[in-house]
């Protein structure tokens, strides 16, 4: 059982994160009653929810603070690669779209909510969002705040000492080792 584990450890963590889909997926389609074991996946994804916004901060706030002046980075590449991607999966959900049609009935909702009323109010609110209280955007997920805050943190302390890069890389690294 001790090398099964040691085997499951030293896979990374995608190979996991599939092997869990599949397994899933497998466990779906044979035992669809067993609802039971949704909680698993209730329970992963609450925790990949938990950790993510201190995983974002630190990621980012360690690799700003780390950078140098002039050196090489692939950001072009990470940022073509980025919007590829985004623009394939929005041809692929198009094209599974008219595939596999469905018509969706919406339920009345008993809350009344309001669209936004213009760009205006769609800018007001992310500019309030970005500059929300660090603590209350990790509270709340604010992603916004939370990207805001890792950027102007990690360029302050780019001048830092590098006593504080190695806390703050540490900090980065115990968050991951979190996830994994």
């Amino acid at each position: 059982m001790k090398d099964l584990l040691k085997k499951w450890n030293a896979l990374s963590l995608v190979k996991r994160i599939v092997c869990g889909l599949l397994v899933g997926i497998v466990l779906g389609l044979v035992v669809p009653q067993a609802t039971a074991l949704s909680l698993l996946g209730q329970l992963f994804v609450g925790a990949l929810k938990s950790v993510a916004p201190l995983l974002v901060l630190f990621l980012v706030m360690s690799a700003l603070s780390r950078h140098r002046e002039g050196a090489q980075t692939n950001m072009k590449r990470v940022i073509f690669l980025y919007l590829l991607g985004t623009f394939l999966a929005g041809c692929v959900a198009v094209v599974a779209s008219f595939l596999f049609p469905i018509t969706l009935t919406l339920a009345e909702s008993t809350v009344d909510t309001v669209p936004p009323g213009g760009i205006g109010e769609v800018l007001q609110t992310l500019m309030l969002k970005l500059v929300s209280n660090p603590i209350d955007a990790l509270a709340s997920a604010n992603y916004i705040g939370i990207l805001a805050w890792a950027v102007l943190l990690g360029i302050a302390l780019r001048n830092a000492s590098e006593t504080t890069k190695n806390v703050i890389e540490q900090l980065s690294d115990a968050v991951s080792q979190i996830v994994r």
